[in-house]
């Protein structure tokens, strides 16, 4: 009797059935602070930070990739991780942090949603519950597989920054003049400069990626196409942070490079007139809630996903709220306070500032585990070492002192 033979999956069957983690959390990592960042960035310095854009694209795999290699060949998320290896005492430290800057999100993405709704008459209250609403539906009800389907579809609306710069008519010759004059001098340019690094890696992106690949269940034979995933959306965000500069060099910063882009209105108010004002604006706010939502969605997971990890709580989403109560409890809360956050204060501005300062002081602790997990936790074939081990240390330290200096000047502004 002869043996039925299952061939192996394609490569591309394999990445088809492996993307997601790093494709979400990337997405996430264009949130609405990154998008008024990017757009900042355009109007007062046109195209000299768009060469930045790209540079960046290598930091981000470096060091989310730390993440893929650690959830596939440990299973373990990040919380659980550093409780077994450094002790509860630290874990107990950077999972308070995590909460602390999954919350300062929640308030970035929700006051996304408040502008938009502003922008169409409706009450801040009513849009920013609905968004609520539906991020509670989006994990009470589904498993892991139906929440990262969801955040892909919401981060796909991103893609429309594209058109916005499309339409935006660059100009050539000013575009390629703008990526070769770097005034490395300039006080203002560098601080910007030091915003857009430091806004490169989020403490919950790392907490997520790892407990999402884990959750997931993927395999070390799928490692390959998992860092495909992560690459592929390295590259994906910060095509859509540079559309997003081009689109505000191209507009803002040739009629108007003073103009105050602190809120969702005003850069909608900046940008759509030159793109047609319906249109335009529906292009717009389509893509603000894209960027919005998967964010929420991964920040919050992350806060739950961390806090279960350190406790020892069931925390998958393969489990019902009825048999993990605090796993939806945890996520429940943090996508309440920050809601309730954004409808009670009307001046969300400083609070921005201070939610990006947070995230720039969390980064030496947060990349700090990063490492020394890689370096410590993985078998012996998969550890961080060598050469390699120096460049990943050099660009996360880099990383980490230019997030906390652009936090620290925008403290001081």
């Amino acid at each position: 009797m002869s043996q039925i033979v299952i061939p192996p999956r394609s490569a591309l069957a394999q990445f088809l059935a492996v993307a997601g983690p790093g494709l979400v959390v990337m997405l996430a990592d264009t949130d609405v602070g990154s998008v008024i960042t990017a757009a900042q960035s355009g109007a007062q310095w046109g195209y000299r930070l768009l060469a930045l854009q790209f540079v960046l694209m290598p930091i981000l795999y470096i060091v989310q990739e730390l993440t893929v290699r650690l959830g596939i060949f440990t299973g373990k998320g990040h919380g659980e991780l550093i409780r077994d290896n450094f002790g509860k005492i630290w874990a107990y430290v950077s999972v308070a942090g995590l909460s602390i800057a999954a919350t300062g999100a929640l308030l970035t993405e929700f006051s996304g949603v408040a502008g938009i709704s502003d922008l169409y008459g409706v009450p801040r209250l009513a849009g920013v519950a609905l968004a609520a609403a539906f991020l509670l539906v989006v994990v009470w009800t589904g498993s892991y597989a139906r929440v990262e389907r969801v955040a892909l579809a919401m981060g796909a609306f991103e893609l429309t920054f594209f058109g916005i710069a499309w339409a935006s008519h660059p100009a050539a010759g000013a575009l390629l003049g703008g990526i070769v004059d770097i005034p490395f001098r300039d006080h203002g340019y560098m601080t910007l400069a030091a915003a857009n690094i430091g806004a490169v890696i989020m403490p919950w992106m790392v907490f997520y990626q790892q407990s999402a690949v884990a959750d997931k269940g993927l395999r070390p034979e799928e490692y390959r196409a998992a860092r495909w995933d992560t690459a592929i959306g390295a590259v994906v965000t910060q095509l859509i942070m540079a559309a997003v500069l081009v689109a505000a060099a191209a507009t803002i910063g040739r009629l108007d490079p003073n103009a105050k882009l602190d809120t969702v209105q005003e850069l909608s108010r900046a940008i759509t007139p030159y793109l047609g004002e319906a249109w335009g604006r529906l292009v717009f706010s389509i893509g603000i809630l894209g960027a919005g939502m998967v964010a929420a969605i991964v920040a919050s997971l992350a806060g739950a996903w961390g806090w279960g990890e350190v406790t020892g709580f069931r925390h998958s989403l393969a489990h019902r709220p009825r048999e993990a109560p605090w796993f939806y409890g945890i996520y429940t809360a943090i996508i309440i306070a920050g809601a309730l956050i954004v409808v009670i204060i009307p001046d969300l501005v400083t609070l921005d500032i201070a939610v990006e300062v947070m995230n720039a002081l969390l980064l030496p602790l947060v990349l700090g585990f990063l490492i020394a997990l890689a370096a410590r936790a993985l078998p012996a074939g998969h550890r961080l070492r060598g050469g390699y081990f120096w460049v990943v240390f050099t660009v996360t330290a880099l990383t980490a002192a230019l997030g906390v200096y652009g936090g620290l000047i925008s403290l001081g502004s």
